[in-house]
């Protein structure tokens, strides 16, 4: 049974078959596991909006070793919001990634799945808050001889802890966002980054020869090169230019340029 990532062969016929073959029946034709076909047949059903690429990535994301340890940290939604972001960041290099990239992207999508839960934390916990404190105000509107000051105080102390663990989760939201921004960095995958290696692949004429004119340093390396050449190239001729013995045994001197020919 063949393993991998399908061929265009094999996704061409899945794609004209899946409505009239059930997975298992080709699954046999293609010598597949039928769970990888129907698996591939549920991407490609339910993601209508999303391209060959993309479909792909998703499929050679969960045939690899390390997508079972990701089942086992991230609850059902977190791995679709992961799939998805694998999947778009993968079409935007263009599948070309090293190993070691796709390590780093699967690390920033990670932290992009922390920062969403700590920002759901900080959600559960401001609706906490907010519900306390309404039963403290409640509680502190009736009479005061028939107020429970333990179960007010008792309140205070959660809203107080609830409070803290706010601040915590706000730090820990910064921290994961400045991990990330970094990791992106190196990914050369921020906008920034884009716009400049855009800008630089557009450099003119007129751009090269200001940049030349306004530094020294720059001309002196380019001059010295020329200069390489150009002892390297007349090295060159006065070697071509000698007397040459032929596999035939004679001897004579390569005709290169009229220059070049010895008087003798």
């Amino acid at each position: 049974m063949k393993k991998g990532r399908f061929s265009k062969t094999e996704q061409d016929f899945i794609k004209k078959n899946y409505k009239s073959l059930s997975p298992f029946d080709i699954a046999i034709k293609l010598d597949r596991d039928p769970a990888s076909i129907e698996s591939y047949i549920d991407l490609k059903l339910d993601s209508t909006v999303l391209d060959d690429r993309e479909i792909e990535a998703l499929h050679d994301l969960k045939s690899r070793p390390f997508w079972k340890e990701l089942e086992k940290q991230f609850s059902e939604e977190e791995l679709q919001s992961l799939l998805y972001h694998w999947s778009r960041i993968i079409t935007q290099f263009r599948d070309d990634v090293l190993p070691t990239e796709e390590l780093q992207i699967i690390d920033a999508i990670k932290l992009e799945i922390l920062m969403n839960r700590a920002l759901t934390s900080q959600q559960t916990n401001m609706r906490d808050v907010r519900r306390y404190e309404g039963l403290v105000t409640e509680e502190k509107a009736q009479a005061l001889e028939i107020q429970d000051k333990d179960h007010i105080y008792g309140l205070e102390r959660q809203i107080a802890i609830l409070r803290a663990a706010q601040e915590s989760l706000t730090r820990d939201y910064k921290d994961l966002q400045t991990k990330k921004a970094g990791m992106l960095k190196d990914l050369k995958a921020t906008r920034e980054q884009r716009i400049r290696r855009l800008e630089d692949s557009k450099q003119t004429f007129i751009g090269w020869v200001r940049n030349l004119m306004s530094n020294p340093d720059v001309r002196k390396k380019i001059g010295k090169d020329m200069e390489k050449m150009r002892l390297a190239m007349e090295a060159e001729k006065d070697r071509l230019s000698e007397y040459h013995k032929y596999e035939d045994g004679n001897i004579d001197q390569p005709f290169l340029t009229p220059d070049t020919v010895k008087d003798d």
